[in-house]
């Protein structure tokens, strides 16, 4: 599969995904009867059927039968969910929801969700019962993204390693020979002085070597990295030369960081969270730069889900553009006179009555589905890719609300 396509479907998995997540987060129990399992890969299935089965006994000491009831009903959905899968869970992981929700009128519905293989793997199995489903730790998933190198470094010692999403992981570490600034007796002050440079260097040099062994064969995949450390230290470092020409282009900044051990990493993230924040969208920012100047200059541009959908089918969109906040279903409908219309309707609303534009008929409702599934469908047929854009800068709201949360750049002109 090539790198396009692996984006289009990771991409299409998030959403859906995020999708899951929105309804589970809707739901309400009545007392502590909404079950959450979050299951790492390498917990064998048997292990967690014998934990549900231990908390299925022990739920018959709980004092309101409506809450033992319902926590124990939810229990063996688990149960029966679990028995679909081997000696472990699949690759990083699987988390299971399952409770009676409130349905108004004093009813409920058991709801029980799984979801396989989530952005990022589950560390650590959990298992949780509330009133309401534990979806924190798959939200932050979907929040993590990209790759980025760490280097924090003084005189005295450094720590190179990688920013994953949002974990910090140190790699490497290096002490340095480099003398304090009072020299030893019997010692000129030039001989002194030439000998802690050159000791200097060599631990820049060695810092920089740690760096190249790091990153360098994952410099295609770092989205930056980033030097912190007391001045003049890191600006010696960067300014001197010392990092790979490739690496030093893949500097995003450097920040004032006082403490250079594995903790001064975590440091140097806080210290980079806005050039951090920024890096995350620059991607979405770039996308519907192009996409108004297209759009000024009358060319290469769709936008509105009927000529987007159109240029799609004739396979013009060289890549759609969808908010992330874009939340609508598409309604597709069929007049006695074999006319077929869409429309797109607010996910949260019923489907409304149609009338077919071309005869004036009553057009009866074929079937309804969400939007975005709808255009990623026909995207991923013609070879078109997707792009979910951000409403966290100001032309990305405007996708949302001026284009409908639906836009494309076009591979040439159709006047559609």
């Amino acid at each position: 599969m090539s790198s396009d396509a692996e984006g289009a479907s990771e991409d299409r998995r998030k959403y859906e995904f995020r999708k899951v997540i929105e309804e589970l987060k809707d739901y309400e129990g009545s007392g502590t009867q909404l079950v959450t399992i979050y299951i790492p890969e390498d917990r064998q299935v048997s292990d967690v059927v014998a934990h549900v089965t231990q908390e299925h006994s022990e739920a018959a000491n709980i004092k309101s039968k409506q809450t033992r009831t319902n926590v124990q009903d939810a229990l063996t959905s688990i149960k029966d969910r679990l028995r679909y899968y081997d000696t472990f869970p699949p690759d990083k992981g699987m988390v299971i929801f399952s409770g009676a929700v409130d349905a108004g009128g004093g009813q409920t519905d058991m709801v029980t969700r799984t979801l396989e293989s989530p952005p990022n793997p589950v560390e650590s199995f959990r298992y949780h019962c509330d009133s309401a489903f534990l979806t924190e730790p798959l939200e932050h998933m979907l929040e993590d993204a990209g790759l980025f190198g760490l280097i924090v470094l003084d005189r005295r010692e450094a720590n190179v390693g990688w920013l994953k999403g949002k974990r910090v992981e140190a790699v490497k570490s290096a002490s340095s020979l480099v003398p304090g600034k009072q020299r030893k007796g019997g010692q000129s002050a030039q001989r002194f002085a030439r000998l802690r440079l050159e000791a200097i260097d060599n631990f820049y040099q060695e810092v920089a070597g740690m760096a190249d062994d790091l990153f360098v064969a994952k410099r295609h995949e770092l989205d930056g990295i980033l030097v912190g450390g007391p001045s003049p230290t890191k600006d010696e470092f960067l300014d001197g030369g010392y990092l790979h020409h490739e690496l030093q282009d893949k500097v995003l900044g450097k920040f004032d960081v006082a403490y250079t051990d594995e903790s001064g990493l975590k440091d140097l993230v806080d210290a980079a969270s806005e050039a951090l924040a920024d890096q995350e969208i620059v991607d979405d920012k770039n996308q519907m730069e192009e996409f108004f100047e297209n759009l000024n200059t009358g060319e290469e541009a769709t936008y509105g889900f009927e000529q987007t959908r159109r240029n799609l089918i004739m396979g013009s969109v060289d890549r759609l553009l969808i908010s992330e906040d874009l939340r609508s279903d598409v309604a597709v409908y069929e007049c006695p006179n074999g006319h077929e219309e869409y429309e797109v309707i607010d996910a949260r609303h019923s489907t409304p009555d149609h009338e077919c534009v071309e005869c004036g008929e009553e057009a009866i409702v074929q079937e309804r589905e969400d939007v975005i599934e709808h255009l990623m469908a026909i995207a991923e047929q013609r070879g078109t890719e997707t792009k979910f854009i951000s409403t966290d800068f100001e032309k990305g709201e405007q996708l949302l609300d001026a284009f409908g949360g639906v836009a494309g750049i076009l591979r040439y002109s159709t006047g559609v």
